[in-house]
């Protein structure tokens, strides 16, 4: 597939490397030759300097063949700007734009664009580690205002059922439950066992009340 990257900050490098790396064909886009430094020695895919919203520019990087394209500036505006323009007038049918300012973060939306916001995300994830550290986080919806968790059943909770568990957390739902390597869709009524990988849908709300009723420290 053919993806143009704008901006070769530390993000724009390292998506880069790891779509080359993938078999893609890459085209990074930075208005500072020097930013392309950053990108890895084995890095194989082409650069272009200039600045990513002129029109010539992005036609020199391929825009009328991408597969997609994704704005990873510091720049909130320009990556709106650039994501909108990529989609309503050449019709990418994929594009991403990074929200560099959380504050800002409603600028992209404004487009009604597929956002990641890596500095809002990654404080969520430190605080999440922080806190509830007994929790794994397997995917992460957004940016991480939903993720699936997996939690272990401890010896407190065998016996009971999932609704006594879930059933006074609002924002928990659960996703899987794993038996002895077997994983099924349980039900409210399910008879929990200790040892059980329990995978829930949840905000950061959410998994906190079912950590707290899972240690005893709530009442369930």
């Amino acid at each position: 597939m053919n993806f143009i990257i704008i901006g070769c900050g530390r993000v724009g490098a390292e998506l880069s490397y790891h779509l080359y790396k993938s078999g893609h064909r890459v085209v990074v886009v930075d208005v500072n030759k020097q930013a392309f430094n950053r990108l890895h020695p084995d890095f194989r895919g082409r650069t272009l300097e200039g600045e990513g919203l002129a029109e010539t520019v992005l036609e020199r990087a391929g825009i009328q063949e991408a597969d997609g394209l994704a704005a990873v500036t510091n720049s909130d505006a320009l990556n709106a700007v650039v994501c909108h323009a990529a989609r309503e007038f050449y019709n990418i049918p994929v594009v991403v734009a990074r929200n560099y300012d959380p504050s800002l973060r409603s600028v992209i939306e404004a487009f009604g664009l597929q956002t990641v916001g890596s500095t809002t995300w990654g404080a969520q994830r430190v605080e999440e580690l922080l806190i509830n550290p007994s929790e794994k986080v397997v995917y992460s919806a957004g940016n991480g205002e939903v993720e699936i968790y997996e939690v272990r059943i401890p010896e407190l909770w065998n016996g009971r059922t999932l609704g006594e568990l879930l059933g006074n957390i609002r924002e928990c739902r659960p996703v899987a439950l794993t038996r002895a390597g077997r994983s099924f869709l349980p039900e409210m009524d399910t008879v929990l066992q200790e040892g059980d990988l329990l995978d829930v849908s949840s905000t950061f709300k959410g998994i906190g009340e079912l950590t707290a009723c899972i240690s005893g420290k709530a009442e369930a």
